[in-house]
């Protein structure tokens, strides 16, 4: 549960620099609000969380403007009628399948000024404590995988280890043709 605290710092900086106060955004898998307790004085939160539990542990419902409880998959199934300046998907991607991580990009991409991905590089995880949603289904993850996925994005800050991807104003989604790998 969690994530990498590697590169936050640099992030919360450039999004602070790139979007003015009372800009909105939409925190997806919060998990305990992180990105809420680094940012939610400065922008205002929505957050789509598919675990329960940790709306409940976390006091979630607390934090957020407005919270979903629904897997983003099924957020973005059912709603075409969002926008945001910001959409942090962090930690997320590795745990969904290619092809629902497609989808749900494709989705987000154009509802939002700014899309900041953060994904760990080659790293297995099973269930923590009888959460289905921490599995990781794309351990596989590498810069050149998540290039070939994720066409539209370039890293903003990145170790060996993890990565923070922003839109690519240079190479935009709808001119790349994503991978199926």
């Amino acid at each position: 549960m969690g994530s990498y605290i590697w590169g936050k710092k640099f992030v919360v900086d450039y999004l602070k620099n790139k979007f003015p106060v009372r800009s909105n955004c939409l925190d997806i898998g919060p998990c305990n609000g992180k990105w809420f307790r680094l940012l939610g004085n400065y922008f205002v939160m929505d957050a789509v969380e598919a675990w329960k539990p940790y709306i409940i542990k976390h006091k979630l419902e607390n934090k957020y403007r407005n919270l979903t409880h629904a897997s983003i998959v099924d957020f973005v199934a059912d709603n075409d009628d969002f926008h945001y300046d910001i959409i942090i998907m962090g930690d997320v991607l590795e745990h969904l399948t290619v092809e629902d991580g497609q989808k749900v990009i494709n989705k987000i991409y154009p509802r939002c000024q700014e899309l900041v991905v953060a994904v760990p590089f080659l790293f297995k995880q099973r269930a923590i404590r009888g959460n289905p949603f921490e599995i990781h289904i794309q351990e596989d993850l590498t810069p050149e995988l998540f290039e070939q996925r994720y066409p539209g994005f370039k890293a903003i800050w990145q170790n060996k280890k993890y990565c923070y991807y922003v839109k690519d104003e240079d190479k935009p989604l709808s001119n790349k043709k994503a991978s199926k790998k």
